[in-house]
């Protein structure tokens, strides 16, 4: 098996068309066997001195022997989903975690770490080999290195545990998302929903052989009904099923229920951080963070939810009477959409179908590279001939100088066995190999988006252009870093809470006139975004900007509360029941179950960690406020945020290099003047 496993041979980019599920075990079990010799080897004859060199390097490579092998594998089983590799993928995870917590709690490893840190030859490492063994040492420590060996074993069964709870979380919400399907014979039924939509639904029928058109729990046709559908009942059914989904309610009750998961995923997580000397787990996910004290997170939150509460009760009462004025005098969350897309189309006289035929798939990208080749002074260049996993997946170059610095896959659409939402994940990292050769990064970029109909080419909503761009923003993080060490390059080892900053901070371009001028072009004609338009879409920018600040402040604190375990009795109902008696001016129907499919934080890197995104946000608004001052697309402003932010990575803490690109620390008042939500509310 292993000359022929392709998990185990060299390659420049994976060779997914030769993967199979029974080579993903053998192969695993085939690196991680070579990493324990490798690393036997290694410290069984330490030298009288450790180096970078010595130490780091040889490590490295065994990192990347084990990257090889498994981000592939990794990647196959979030976009092409299938039972055979589904089950060899979680029969890896307890190898994997099993590896991992032995590397954390290794003593000879550690001395090993910590002789460097004390040697001479510290004060000679440049900084980004400095923080990556202070952070080393630091993750030691979170991997109980200091324990007695009775709770080194405790901590290796409830690392092995979590990892497949949180594949199991994964995989039921994913069952549970594809199990529900509506079939539609009667057009009436469908009545609003936009041609696109109406495509889309025909097509999906037509692939299982029925007549009419088939809805599903995909997020496109999800959001279509919701917000295009006239008839209510159909709405309800749908967000019934929609906000239900992997629990003990609703239409599959009990069938993928994550209710159980989620108990133990917080019991585990509350007996890791007791047995680490913290007092909660929301205390452990800060160890590594930007966020100084779990008192200082809860009190951002709080302050951001009183700044809008007001702002979001006006939004609310505005589309209550809207509603009331149309005949629907008992507003519920089915209707939220609805009328809001109603309300905004009788304000602006706009509306996202109306936007999408200005943002073809095609023109977006090009025009989002645009953006970034006059920030960063680098292009980009499609690759058409590649081993694909799947036929809308596709590769770009980027180059600076006609040389290539970095690639990137793309896979941009919704489809069956893919998990839903959009995320951008590294292939490869960068990386000064030992024979003095330059190993370039390479990153996933992968999105939900509705796919091309018949003739017409893939057709963007404003929030999927938006999201596009905010991927991409974790891409140029991962692709412009000059770090050359893999523990520190890219998003590798900058705080969580941090992460986000990129992301965020690309999105402002989707609203500025000067980018939009760039992403936009009629799918037909080619004509640029209408000037008219182009003043109703940035006067409709913060429609409902309250009510979407108080939303996201709900999903932070409920997080955070929940494994920060103020009252442990509490259920996690009733901890999301309080958090929204306390933010929120709308709070869903009982049988909503959102947690339940909350994969950020039970089966994500989010847990304890979801308020990042708000955290980054006064990040990022603060330092487009930079650009605002110097000029959107000025490219020695651009060059300033690459050099600091993008071509760093982990190798300084993030607010170190906030102040060196901003000149200050930041400050939260660009977000709200972003949102809408100075001043005082009406």
């Amino acid at each position: 098996m292993t000359s022929s496993n392709p998990l185990l041979q060299p390659y420049d980019l994976p060779p997914f068309s030769s993967i199979r599920a029974e080579h993903v075990k053998p192969a695993i079990e085939q690196v991680l066997a070579d990493s324990r010799a490798t690393l036997a080897r290694l410290l069984d004859n330490p030298p009288a001195q450790w180096t970078w060199s010595n130490l780091i390097v040889p490590l490295d490579d065994m990192g990347e022997k084990l990257g090889q092998a498994w981000s592939p594998v990794r990647h196959l089983n979030s976009v092409m989903n299938s039972p055979e590799l589904r089950d060899a993928y979680n029969s890896c995870l307890p190898l994997l975690s099993e590896f991992s917590t032995e590397m954390g709690q290794n003593q000879k490893l550690f001395a090993a770490y910590q002789q460097l840190a004390e040697g001479e030859a510290f004060s000679q490492l440049d900084q980004a080999q400095q923080t990556i063994i202070e952070h080393a040492l630091r993750d030691f420590r979170l991997s109980g290195i200091a324990l007695p060996a009775e709770q080194q074993k405790r901590y290796g069964e409830m690392q092995m545990r979590l990892s497949e709870l949180q594949s199991t979380f994964s995989n039921q919400l994913m069952d549970a998302t594809q199990a529900w399907t509506k079939q539609i014979t009667d057009a009436a039924q469908l009545d609003g929903l936009p041609e696109s939509a109406l495509a889309q639904a025909k097509q999906a029928a037509e692939a299982k052989e029925l007549d009419g058109w088939l809805l599903t729990l995909e997020f496109p046709s999800y959001y279509a009904v919701m917000t295009y559908a006239h008839d209510r009942s159909l709405r309800e059914e749908v967000y019934t099923a929609y906000c239900t989904r992997a629990s003990e309610v609703g239409p599959q009750a009990g069938e993928y229920d994550n209710g159980p998961l989620i108990s133990e995923i917080l019991a585990l997580r509350q007996e890791l951080a007791e047995l680490l000397g913290f007092a909660n787990f929301a205390e452990l996910s800060l160890a590594t963070k930007m966020a100084e004290s779990t008192d200082q997170v809860v009190s951002f939150l709080r302050d951001l939810g009183t700044r809008s509460k007001n702002f979001a009760g006006q939004d609310l009462a505005a589309l209550r009477e809207f509603a009331a004025e149309r005949g629907c005098n008992d507003l519920q969350s089915w209707d939220v959409g609805y009328y809001g897309e109603q309300l905004q189309q009788h304000r602006y006289a706009i509306s996202q179908e109306e936007l999408k035929p200005y943002f073809p798939v095609d023109t977006v990208l090009t025009g989002m590279f645009s953006v970034v080749e006059r920030l960063y002074g680098i292009q980009l260049r499609e690759v058409s001939e590649f081993d694909r996993w799947h036929k809308d997946a596709r590769l770009f170059e980027v180059l600076e100088q006609g040389e290539v610095i970095g690639r990137f896959f793309l896979d941009l659409y919704a489809r069956s066995h893919k998990n839903g939402g959009a995320w951008m994940d590294g292939c490869r990292d960068r990386r000064l190999l030992p024979d003095g050769e330059l190993q370039r990064p390479i990153a996933y970029l992968v999105c939900n988006f509705t796919p091309a109909v018949g003739s017409k080419p893939a057709l963007l909503t404003h929030d999927e252009v938006t999201t596009l761009f905010h991927e991409f923003g974790h891409g140029l993080h991962h692709l412009l870093t000059r770090v050359d060490y893999p523990a520190a390059s890219g998003i590798n080892g900058v705080a969580w809470d941090a992460v986000e900053l990129p992301s965020q901070f690309m999105e402002n371009w989707c609203w500025e006139p000067e980018g939009l001028a760039l992403i936009s072009g009629h799918y037909e004609t080619g004509h640029p975004l209408p000037q008219d338009l182009l003043d109703k879409m940035l006067a409709a920018r913060n429609f409902q900007s309250g009510l979407g600040m108080l939303r996201q402040v709900e999903l932070s604190l409920f997080d955070f509360l929940l494994h920060l375990r103020e009252k442990p009795d509490q259920t996690v109902q009733q901890v999301l029941d309080q958090v929204r008696a306390e933010v929120s001016v709308f709070p869903p129907p009982a049988f909503n179950r959102f947690q339940n499919g909350f994969g950020h934080i039970f089966a994500g890197g989010y847990a304890a960690g979801y308020y990042s995104y708000k955290w980054a946000e006064v990040l990022s608004a603060d330092a487009f406020s930079r650009f605002e001052e110097e000029g959107v697309l000025n490219t020695e402003t651009g060059k300033a945020f690459r050099d600091n932010i993008l071509a760093r990575g982990g190798s300084r803490e993030p607010m170190e290099l906030f102040v060196a690109f901003r000149g200050r620390e930041p400050s939260i008042d660009a977000l709200l003047r972003h949102s809408g939500l100075t001043g005082e509310a009406a």
